[in-house]
């Protein structure tokens, strides 16, 4: 298929199963499947900058976590809403 976009080559599919991730909290030590809904994403200038956040089920506490290349992709590739932070300086 020499000449077509990756946009031309996926039109029209969609998404069958919904995505979800897997993830824990600190606090109360629980593991859950979260939807791409449930969580954000923030990418900053730095690796120290870029996360991701939920708020847990199980507990409501607000969970913040690193998200290295392959999780940002990973939670991109799935859904998951960002946030680009811009740097002040």
């Amino acid at each position: 298929m020499r000449g077509m976009t990756v946009a031309a080559a996926f039109a029209g599919m969609r998404r069958v199963v919904p995505v979800v991730f897997k993830a824990g909290c600190p606090d109360c030590r629980g593991r859950f499947e979260l939807a791409a809904s449930a969580l954000r994403l923030a990418i900053g200038a730095s690796s120290r900058t870029t996360f991701y956040a939920f708020t847990c089920p199980g507990c409501g506490a607000a969970v913040r976590k690193p998200a290295g290349e392959r999780i940002v992709e990973l939670l991109t590739g799935g859904g998951v809403r960002t946030l680009r932070l811009h740097s002040t300086a």
